[in-house]
């Protein structure tokens, strides 16, 4: 019995071994992209889309995926200007409605809650042409997709505040 479980044990280890050996590979394959998946794309109708943004450090390109659709790739050198800016709005419809329908307490502190929204915009040129695309981040990423185009793409992100803030005033 004691036979069985040490070759049972040296299989373990071989088989842990060659596990963390594809692990290792794959990390460092990986190493040289970091990709953001909670994000969504603005087409020219303001419909927001799903998409992924990939930086390739090899390419030095960006690349933003939408779900349905083209890809758009942006070398680094072709990127003129990164900006942020994000959006606060109060919960006024949805607090409605939980006030009609759940309690009115409660619809009563939805509606004084605000959401916000965050938005990288980058003008970048194609072959001469000026181009302009707008992004929605996660509010779990905006912060390291900030950091990433800083690293990455070695341009500042200027922080324009709050976009609706500055239409009150």
């Amino acid at each position: 019995m004691s036979h069985r479980t040490a070759r049972e044990a040296k299989l373990a280890r071989r088989i842990c071994t060659a596990f963390l050996a594809i692990f290792l590979t794959v990390s460092i394959s990986l190493a040289d992209d970091a990709t953001f998946r909670r994000v969504k794309m603005v087409d020219a109708k303001g419909q927001q889309t799903k998409a992924t943004l990939t930086f390739h450090d090899q390419d030095k390109s960006l690349v933003v995926q939408p779900v349905k659709g083209a890809a758009v790739t942006i070398p680094y050198d072709h990127a003129d200007t990164f900006s942020y800016e994000y959006t606060k709005k109060h919960r006024v419809g949805v607090g409605a409605i939980v006030l009609l329908t759940v309690s009115v307490v409660g619809g009563i502190v939805v509606m004084c809650t605000q959401s916000t929204k965050h938005w990288l915009d980058i003008d970048y040129h194609d072959s001469g042409t000026p181009r302009n695309i707008v992004l929605r981040l996660d509010k779990h990423n905006y912060q390291r997709v900030t950091d990433a185009v800083k690293t990455r793409t070695g341009k500042d992100v200027e922080f324009l505040g709050c976009r609706l803030c500055k239409m009150k005033n």
